[in-house]
């Protein structure tokens, strides 16, 4: 709490320290016996990523002790972290995104809300808390843009695009009759009985409409939007330092992925188009 994260991630963190307090029981902690600990999560066939999280939280834990004078060193200091691959994020193809953010009916509130709510998603590639945390009072709809609040309570300006904002004058009438009977009246997207939307709630909406234009629930979610909103923007010229900010990453490292993932474009291109690229 101390360091900003958000309540997912402490979520997470004191469910692995529980994990740890349950394997430890009584005895002191050895690294020794934090290096078993580790070992039990490979036998168990946990993946590296799992792995290298819950040992961010033993070691944060750890030196949280020394530092609060509760333990005298700490037995990860030495411990290694579990060696991780960067994967490439899933992303739609341009078309089938557009197909996506277009699926929603424009006769029904539900649907007009829809479409507000995925060419948002799409358009500013924001994550799906930070959508959901929105207020209205967060737009400026002269500038095309809104002011999300990310990890570790950074706030970041993103621009929504036009069609995006067309999308919410659309659905603005349809907040106002949802919210007349409920008190939430600062949410931007709410559900239909007036209360702000949850990340359950955009996970289904998301779902429902890409099974509806043939894409399986297993390839898409608010993160993989955000994440082909990103891909396609490095695929058409925008610089990573750009893409960094739009998408609110602390570190440059973390966006480099798309420059891979551009590479790869590029290259099943040259193979597709380039005369003398197979041969």
């Amino acid at each position: 709490m101390e360091r900003g994260l958000s309540d997912n991630t402490i979520t997470a963190y004191r469910r692995d320290l529980e994990t740890y307090l349950e394997y430890l029981g009584d005895r002191a902690t050895t690294p020794d016996l934090v290096d078993g600990f580790l070992a039990g999560l490979h036998e168990a066939g946990m993946r590296s990523t799992t792995i290298a999280r819950k040992l961010a939280a033993v070691r944060g834990f750890h030196r949280f002790l020394v530092a609060e004078d509760q333990a005298p060193d700490d037995p990860t200091r030495f411990t290694e972290t579990p060696r991780t691959r960067m994967g490439f994020p899933k992303a739609l193809d341009v078309h089938e995104a557009i197909r996506l953010v277009e699926a929603p009916p424009s006769d029904t509130a539900l649907g007009r809300r829809d479409r507000a709510l995925l060419e948002t998603l799409y358009g500013t590639a924001v994550r799906v808390s930070e959508l959901v945390d929105l207020d209205l009072t967060d737009l400026d709809m002269d500038t095309l843009s809104a002011m999300v609040t990310g990890k570790g309570g950074r706030q970041r300006l993103v621009l929504l695009g036009k069609p995006a904002v067309r999308a919410i004058g659309a659905y603005l009438p349809d907040r106002i009759e949802m919210l007349r009977s409920r008190r939430d009246h600062d949410a931007l997207f709410v559900n239909a009985r007036g209360g702000r939307l949850t990340r359950q709630g955009v996970f289904g909406i998301v779902r429902g409409h890409a099974e509806a234009v043939g894409i399986p629930r297993t390839r898409i979610s608010p993160h993989v939007l955000r994440h082909s909103a990103a891909t396609h923007m490095v695929e058409r010229g925008a610089d990573l330092r750009t893409v960094q900010e739009i998408l609110g990453h602390a570190s440059l490292s973390t966006t480099q992925v798309y420059t891979r993932m551009s590479l790869q474009h590029l290259h099943e291109v040259y193979v597709e188009a380039h005369p003398r690229a197979l041969r």
